[in-house]
């Protein structure tokens, strides 16, 4: 080998030597300034080519978002899904309030701490179903229909008390828009509450009559029961849903609203005064009667319904899904069971479950 090769191959070694040193020198500064100042958040412009690992989601600024939703143990997924895809859509400065029962927190936690959501802000609160007794039938037609966490709604100050806005988001939703939007929504002065009407889109009065006739306030209430003649409502005022809800809590509290939704609850349980031709919500009634025509609108972009009823969810249209803000499968068809409309969509938000215990039924199925 000639001395001019050799003297190459030196060089070559030396330069890469260099480029070793420099690199380590990087990053032991980088490590440095962390150190010195931690809560910082600072990102070297290095730093993300050398270890993305590294690099830091950036800071969530501006007035805290409450958003309360509840966790069912045998819906946990769908709890998960929705939360990720509220907080990957939004830059705004989310907190999760979670309400679930005593026997799901520690799956819950170990679903939160070991996935991408570790990072998020949250906290964890349980409901007490003794808040129910004597409120809702005991009859095993309607056992169930009356979940204790679907009553969470009825009670939002309680689980939000320091809050003056917020909002509740069952667990079988999709958000693909920013949630500042939606919590933006204007809630007039003397309102609590905002809601989506069930006659808010000229398609959504067909799709509703086909999953049952529910859109209109005939659906849920019985009107020739005294205690609903004598309040004077009109039995075909459209009807809302409350899956979605966006509320003024002060004025919640201002105006005892879940003590007056108590007192319906415990009036049916003497009186029967729900449809008998209502489908399968207990939890509707008592809101449809204590916000009849005391409520402002949602935009209807703001809550895409249907998704899980027979048929109605086929009938939107992929770009309708797609500019869609907020997706919900209410509804017997649900994304992470074995049939549903546009379960695409909904596994896209979905994290797997690090216990192994919750597995989309087709997924699973599909796996073996």
């Amino acid at each position: 080998m000639s001395m001019r090769r050799v003297n190459v191959i030196i060089l070559v070694l030396l330069a890469i030597a260099f480029l070793i040193i420099i690199q380590r020198n990087l990053l032991n500064l980088s490590d440095f300034l962390h150190k010195e100042n931690p809560d910082a958040g600072m990102i070297l412009p290095f730093e993300s080519e050398l270890s993305p690992t590294l690099k830091k989601e950036p800071v969530r600024k501006g007035d805290e978002i409450p958003v309360l939703i509840t966790a069912a143990e045998e819906r946990l997924g769908a709890t998960v899904a929705a939360m990720n895809s509220i907080y990957f859509n939004s830059k705004a400065n989310v907190v999760f309030t979670i309400v679930t029962l005593n026997d799901t927190v520690e799956h819950l936690k170990v679903w939160l701490s070991k996935t991408k959501l570790k990072n998020i802000k949250y906290k964890i609160l349980t409901f007490n179903p003794e808040i129910l007794k004597e409120k809702i039938p005991k009859d095993p037609k309607t056992a169930e229909a009356a979940k204790p966490l679907d009553f969470v709604r009825f009670y939002l100050p309680t689980f939000l008390p320091d809050a003056e806005k917020g909002i509740y988001v069952d667990d079988d939703i999709i958000v693909q828009g920013d949630i500042r939007e939606l919590y933006d929504t204007n809630v007039k002065p003397g309102h609590v509450a905002a809601f989506s009407d069930d006659c808010d889109l000229a398609s959504a009065k067909a799709i509703v009559r086909g999953a049952g006739n529910q859109n209109n306030y005939l659906g849920f209430l019985d009107f020739k029961k005294a205690s609903i003649k004598k309040l004077g409502m009109r039995a075909n005022t459209c009807s809302f849903n409350p899956g979605v809800i966006v509320a003024n809590l002060t004025e919640w509290k201002n105006q005892n609203i879940s003590q007056q939704l108590d007192h319906w609850m415990e009036l049916n349980t003497k009186e029967d005064l729900y449809s008998k031709t209502m489908a399968e919500s207990i939890t509707t009634p008592p809101l449809l009667i204590v916000f009849y025509r005391r409520h402002s609108t949602i935009d209807p972009l703001w809550h895409v319904r249907h998704l899980g009823n027979t048929g109605a969810g086929n009938r939107y249209s992929l770009q309708f899904v797609k500019a869609a803000k907020l997706l919900h499968w209410n509804g017997h068809y649900k994304p992470w069971g074995r049939t549903s409309a546009f379960t695409e969509v909904w596994d896209k938000w979905f994290i797997p479950d690090p216990t192994g215990k919750f597995h989309p039924v087709r997924r699973h199925a599909g796996d073996k």
